[in-house]
């Protein structure tokens, strides 16, 4: 078994060790996924609110839409350090819009749910990787993965 990293991040977490694909790298991946697939969501939600939930004021309006864009802008900046910070303050905006609209405030609220099981696998990927468990730290069989000539 190879060594588990033991150097660290600024953020706590432990670089990958070498010879050792990133994991943080596809962690950061589904982040701005999720991120995309929430700006659609609530984009593609006005319309609904407009003409079944009762309407959003102009104010409300605005609200969401500023949030919508600013999910977007989080799923481009995801590599930086700030940006996981960046994206759960959104979460915390989106629930916060039970106040402009009920049926925002609940997807806020589902959305808060799905980066609370993305932390989770952010935490299970830090502890696998400390213990040298990652499947990459693990080793292959000899020939695998197949070496390029």
């Amino acid at each position: 078994m190879n060594d588990p990293g033991t150097a660290s991040r600024a953020d706590g977490l432990p670089e990958a060790p070498e010879g050792v694909r990133d994991p943080w790298k596809g962690l950061r991946g589904v982040m701005a996924g999720t991120l995309v697939f929430e700006f659609l969501t609530f984009a593609l939600a006005w319309p609904v609110i407009w003409k079944f939930g009762g309407g959003l004021s102009t104010t409300g309006i605005a609200v969401v839409a500023a949030l919508a864009v600013l999910l977007l802008v989080a799923a481009f900046v995801q590599r930086r350090s700030w940006g996981l910070r960046f994206a759960l303050g959104l979460q915390v905006a989106l629930v916060l819009c039970w106040i402009i609209h009920p049926v925002i405030g609940i997807m806020g609220l589902i959305f808060a749910a799905i980066w609370g099981y993305v932390l989770h696998l952010r935490n299970d990927v830090a502890k696998r990787m400390r213990e040298g468990r990652l499947y990459d730290q693990l080793g292959h069989p000899p020939g695998h993965p197949p070496q390029e000539a």
